[in-house]
């Protein structure tokens, strides 16, 4: 008797990816579960953020299939794909500098018809980031670099994301804010949402998964647990910054 396959909610196989002309990423496989977080790392130019793309309908896929819980999306338009629950957070947030905060916000619900179900929503991410509740009549572009990254995941989650796909979400913070960051991706996952993380930081990205991608190429070289990762010796030397 075979064990039974287990049933992931987001699945790549075999997906090719082109940028412009250039074959960017080469027939990778990958899955994310229901209620897990799943880390994609690896050098610049690897892939990782074509791949993310890729999912959300940004880049059309060369090759391969895209399954989204038990459905081939791969030639959905973007607009579904949100619609569904598969939302993406960009590298450089994607606000628009010129609205207020309250206003980027509300654009994060814009497939949803539900009024009441919104003003739900929108009070607890407010919860989650009083500093954000504190600029609503702000323009986007006045708040610092981590207050804009906080209101690019508030606006994802207006969406009532399913899986959230989180591009590149430390980068050009400081430190401290990198904390706050991380501790609000953990408040999310606990809340039921999937997330998988492209993240420059592997260190972090690894602590905060239950598995990882590792890839060069635009291949997986590696896959796993992020514990098993972690401990790899070529791994720490690589990504850790270990001799």
């Amino acid at each position: 008797m075979h064990a039974e396959q287990p049933l992931f909610l987001l699945t790549l196989s075999g997906v090719h990816i082109d940028h412009g002309r250039q074959r960017a990423v080469h027939g990778i496989d990958l899955a994310l579960n229901e209620g897990e977080v799943v880390s994609l790392i690896g050098a610049n130019g690897a892939g990782k953020s074509t791949t993310l793309a890729a999912i959300a309908g940004v880049l059309p896929v060369a090759g391969g299939e895209i399954r989204y819980a038990g459905q081939a999306i791969q030639h959905w338009p973007a607009h579904r794909r949100v619609r569904h629950g598969l939302v993406l957070v960009p590298e450089g947030r994607g606000l628009f500098a010129r609205l207020t905060v309250a206003e980027n916000l509300r654009l994060g619900a814009y497939t949803r018809n539900d009024a009441q179900a919104v003003a739900a929503d929108l009070e607890r991410v407010l919860d989650w980031l009083p500093r954000i509740r504190e600029r609503l009549r702000q323009p986007a572009g006045t708040l610092s670099g981590g207050e804009q990254q906080m209101l690019a995941i508030g606006r994802a989650l207006l969406a009532r994301p399913r899986v959230l796909l989180l591009d590149e979400p430390s980068m050009g913070l400081a430190p401290r804010l990198v904390d706050a960051l991380f501790e609000l991706i953990e408040t999310i996952a606990r809340s039921g949402v999937s997330i998988l993380l492209v993240e420059q930081n592997a260190g972090l990205a690894l602590e905060l998964s239950q598995r990882t991608y590792l890839m060069a190429n635009g291949l997986i070289a590696r896959s796993g647990t992020a514990a098993a990762l972690r401990d790899d010796p070529a791994v720490r030397r690589a990504y850790l910054g270990e001799p």
